[in-house]
């Protein structure tokens, strides 16, 4: 305790350590430091110059990038984007780090030297060890090789088990906060969403091992799994829905083959009641991003089944799941690792998800319905999972199953469950730019 009192610091004491030039990063979503970034601003004020700052779905929205006066004046870098982040991107003030989320932390080390890494922890137990539970996504091998850690110890973290401990003799500097953490609700499905979270829990079975991510569509699939049984868990994000399934005994894990009776992630994002699900529990293991998520370690487990979202799909089956058109507006994430990692699996399926149609804004200002099954990718999408990985796309029309396929069969699976408005103009714009003959179907 001695050791701890001796580097206990304030906020403004950490700003002081930074220096012209220096590269920080910080922990993902919840495991942001907070207190750190809604000030970070001063050392614009005293003169720092050339910081660079890397992130990844950042919550802590300080004046650096709100604040007019300060926007821009540090170089930040994100790995997924958030709504503000999207914001700054379109006056220059943020700039995407393209990757796989497994490959994510090595290859910005390769890059880039981290000189301060920082975000938030629990209060060290008895024997002097925090736990950096909310993120090991890219965290444990930066925090390593960065010249100077700082955590901000906050009694609201959790207390987790996996890659994330850390004994306080390990740490150059800690910081007592209390702030609440970010919470992502529970958001209700809509009819869409639980006509596709039918369709895909009627193909999960008994023993799979799942991988699920955030919004009314996953929730609506975790919702319509409580008539399974021994389902178990491998995956990027830790999410309220999973911890519900656990505690109605619908997800044990008993048939794994990594850390059987374990929830195995590498974040953990949700409401307050999902971080005291965790807090102590060694059910629950935060395991490093390059493990969790490398496409061969998925595929060691049987049955993986990967279930993601895409923005549109085109017919031979490419994936635009992080922008619409160049505009960035997410990330790839775990999108590829998750989905090529579950085909590895003996009977491992990958879903994605989507909707047949989205409404936008049409040329006379008026709202028009779109599809999202598509001839061609709106100009400039960028692909997040390549048509060779691809395996089975869903939308409330059914299952395209597009596994060993050729174009051809993929033009009629698509077309098929595609909104039916829009299904003979497919096809029709299909043989028109020569993607399949014109006397295929």
């Amino acid at each position: 305790m001695s050791d701890y009192s001796n580097k206990t610091i304030t906020v403004d004491k950490a700003l002081s350590l930074v220096k012209d030039g220096d590269h920080i990063v910080t922990g993902m979503a919840a495991a942001e430091a907070h207190d750190f970034f809604m000030d970070i601003h001063k050392i614009i004020d005293r003169g720092v110059k050339d910081v660079t700052v890397s992130n990844c779905l950042p919550m802590a929205e300080g004046d650096y990038l709100t604040n007019p006066k300060y926007i821009g004046k540090i170089n930040v870098n994100s790995w997924f984007y958030t709504p503000q982040l999207r914001r700054n991107h379109a006056i220059d003030a943020v700039s995407y780090i393209p990757n796989h989320l497994h490959t994510a932390g090595w290859k910005r080390r390769d890059h880039l030297k981290t000189n301060i890494f920082i975000c938030n922890a629990s209060p060290p137990d008895r024997h002097g060890f925090v736990s950096l539970s909310l993120s090991a996504t890219y965290e444990r091998g930066i925090r390593l090789a960065s010249d100077m850690v700082i955590l901000e110890i906050n009694p609201k973290v959790p207390r987790a088990f996996g890659d994330v401990e850390v004994h306080v003799r390990d740490i150059d500097y800690l910081i007592e906060s209390n702030y609440d953490l970010p919470e992502v609700p529970d958001v209700e499905p809509n009819e869409t969403d639980n006509k596709i979270g039918k369709l895909i829990a009627d193909q999960i079975e008994d023993g799979d091992c799942i991988q699920l991510g955030i919004g009314g569509m996953p929730n609506a699939i975790a919702k319509a799994l409580y008539n399974k049984k021994d389902l178990g868990v491998h995956t990027e994000m830790l999410t309220s829905e999973m911890a519900k399934l656990f505690e109605a005994g619908v997800i044990t894990g008993r048939r794994k083959k990594l850390y059987p009776g374990k929830l195995v992630c590498t974040f953990v994002f949700g409401t307050r009641s999902m971080y005291d699900f965790v807090h102590d529990n060694p059910g629950v293991l935060v395991k490093d991003g390059d493990w969790v998520n490398d496409p061969y370690v998925i595929g060691q487990n049987d049955h993986q089944v990967s279930i993601n979202s895409s923005v549109e799909v085109d017919v031979t089956g490419q994936c635009a799941s992080e922008s619409i058109g160049t505009k960035q507006i997410s990330g790839t994430g775990g999108q590829a690792d998750t989905a090529i990692g579950a085909q590895r699996s003996k009977g491992g399926r990958s879903y994605i998800c989507l909707y047949s149609t989205a409404t936008i804004k049409g040329e006379d200002g008026q709202p028009k319905k779109v599809s999202k099954i598509v001839p061609c990718l709106n100009r400039g999408a960028i692909v997040s999972l390549s048509r060779m990985d691809v395996d089975r796309v869903v939308t409330e029309y059914g299952i395209a199953e597009l596994r060993g396929t050729n174009v051809r069969e993929r033009v009629e699976r698509l077309s098929a469950i595609a909104h039916p408005d829009f299904r003979e103009d497919i096809v029709r714009q299909s043989q028109e730019l020569g993607i399949i003959g014109r006397k295929s179907f």
